[in-house]
């Protein structure tokens, strides 16, 4: 067999790609997880019913029924604090945990523990222990929990007659008092070692306690009459 010439003209080696100082750079494949990603359109999660509602109806009913100046003045839901309070973890504190499972698996928000701000000798109770567990719901989630509340909770109270319109703070706030966390169908009641109240706070932009009962009735909350 015949020898390669070791002098062949450099020109016509196959140029090498890549190379630092010169040739064409290879172009970077797209991995499968971007392919699939462009390719997948992402979910648009549609807004909570009650937002809606609020937006749609409940402005404009307010706003004719207290002729505000301006719209920035028609009150409506800021926050909700959702609260329960265990004077049995003075003596048990694993009972928190699955107080916070509850209450978190309710509220979609994981809670947070609160403590005891004094120290009262006769129920031996120290400044600083841990008493219960407590949730501030915001925006989507808070119109989220107030429509289950409303629709599915209440409705499931033995003997509901509606609840009491007497229990607004003076500044526009309501306070709703549940004998039983079980009302909410994310507790499974086979699996509950112990009924727990909890306490609702609606916090509202309201100025008035008459503006904060009108919103909240428009909303669907079902007051006594």
């Amino acid at each position: 067999m015949a020898k390669a010439n070791k002098d062949a003209d450099p020109a016509q080696k196959a140029p090498k790609s890549g190379g630092k100082k010169g040739g064409a750079k290879a172009e970077a494949k797209p991995s499968k997880g971007d392919a699939k990603a462009a390719a997948k359109p992402k979910r648009e999660v549609p807004p909570p019913r009650l937002k809606l509602h609020y937006r749609d109806q409940v402005i404009a009913s307010l706003q004719k029924e207290f002729e505000y100046s301006s719209a920035m003045a028609i009150p409506r839901i800021a926050m909700i604090k959702i609260n329960i309070g265990m004077g049995e973890a003075t003596q048990n504190a694993r009972v928190l945990d699955s107080a916070a499972a509850e209450l978190g698996a309710i509220a979609g928000q994981r809670p947070v523990i609160t403590k005891a701000r004094k120290s009262i000798a006769a129920f031996k109770l120290r400044e600083g222990m841990p008493i219960g567990v407590a949730v501030t719901l915001r925006g989507d989630r808070m119109y989220e929990f107030l429509d289950r509340l409303i629709s599915i909770g209440l409705p499931r109270v033995r003997d509901f007659r509606g609840i009491s319109s007497k229990a607004f703070d003076g500044r526009g706030n309501y306070t709703l008092g549940l004998k039983e966390h079980v009302i909410f169908p994310e507790i499974d009641y086979s699996k509950v070692d112990n009924m727990r109240g909890m306490n609702v706070t609606i916090v509202t932009t309201a100025k008035t306690d008459p503006e904060s009962l009108s919103l909240l009735k428009h909303m669907g909350m079902p007051f006594s009459k």
